[in-house]
């Protein structure tokens, strides 16, 4: 009896023993292969592929959403990139989201890390 709880107890452990660069990993899928129409392969994304993934170009934030002024974001990126007052910008998780004032809809990303 004791060894069976040695062996499950074992077996717990390892089971919720996460490998090191799972803390990497976020809890989105994305399909890589399809086959007739279907999804064959799917593969885990990464937290920053998934926060990329989430605000692609023509997402709508829309006019309640808090903008950042030019001001408030990286000078090396605004120089680059000759960011002006007339967009509007969120700035998350390093990276800046140039947004149409008018449509309120995403037109270009910058990755500020890279600067």
């Amino acid at each position: 009896m004791t060894k069976l709880l040695l062996v499950f107890g074992a077996a717990a452990v390892a089971m919720t023993a996460a490998p090191a660069d799972a803390r990497h990993y976020s809890n989105v899928v994305k399909c890589t292969k399809y086959r007739h129409g279907k999804c064959v392969r799917w593969n885990r994304l990464t937290r920053s592929q998934a926060r990329k993934e989430a605000y692609k170009v023509g997402y709508v934030f829309g006019p309640n959403y808090s903008y950042v002024p030019v001001a408030q974001l990286p000078q090396p990126v605004v120089t680059q990139y000759n960011l002006s007052p007339d967009y509007r910008y969120v700035y998350r998780d390093h990276y800046v989201y140039v947004v149409d004032p008018k449509t309120y809809a995403v037109t270009r990303i910058i990755d500020a890390l890279t600067h």
